[in-house]
């Protein structure tokens, strides 16, 4: 008896413990993806990882590596140079949005978004999720502690 309540209470300890485990931020879920190194690279670059690691909530629209790679010859090599640190935290933080928007908050709908940076992202969500016309939402709704991750096919630049 005194086993099987021993073996019980182990198993519900593992069970309680698994759950409580370390959720995963934002920035640590682009990690493990393992499809977005070319954006982590940058917004570790930018001075962004810290922020993004926070508490939030936030929405991140995330480029894959794929995406980055549609840029022209050279583009990600020069905003990664620490002289351009600025204009890649202003790529970067049009990607976000403050607070956590899930794809069903905008379901049908087409809005102007106003970014971290300030500025706004046109949103259509009428037929699927574009960004300004251009950059595809592929995934949506990749959870996180602090927010949400929507994987995009195209990196959107601001005005």
């Amino acid at each position: 008896m005194l086993r099987t309540m021993t073996a019980g209470l182990a198993l519900a300890t593992a069970l309680l413990v698994s759950g409580l485990a370390h959720a995963k931020t934002i920035v640590e879920t682009a990690v493990a993806a393992g499809q977005f190194n070319t954006l982590v690279t940058a917004v570790k670059a930018a001075g962004l990882a810290e922020t993004l690691s926070g508490p939030g909530p936030f929405t991140v629209f995330a480029p894959t590596d794929a995406a980055f790679a549609k840029l022209p010859k050279g583009t990600v090599e020069d905003l990664l140079k620490p002289e351009n640190k600025a204009k890649l935290a202003a790529i970067l933080t049009y990607h976000v949005l403050p607070g956590k928007v899930m794809a069903k908050d905008i379901a049908g709908k087409k809005t102007d978004a106003k970014t971290v940076n300030g500025q706004s992202l046109a949103v259509d969500a009428t037929m699927g999720v574009m960004l300004n016309g251009s950059a595809k939402v592929t995934t949506a709704d990749v959870a996180a502690d602090n927010g949400v991750i929507h994987i995009i096919d195209t990196v959107v630049l601001p005005k």
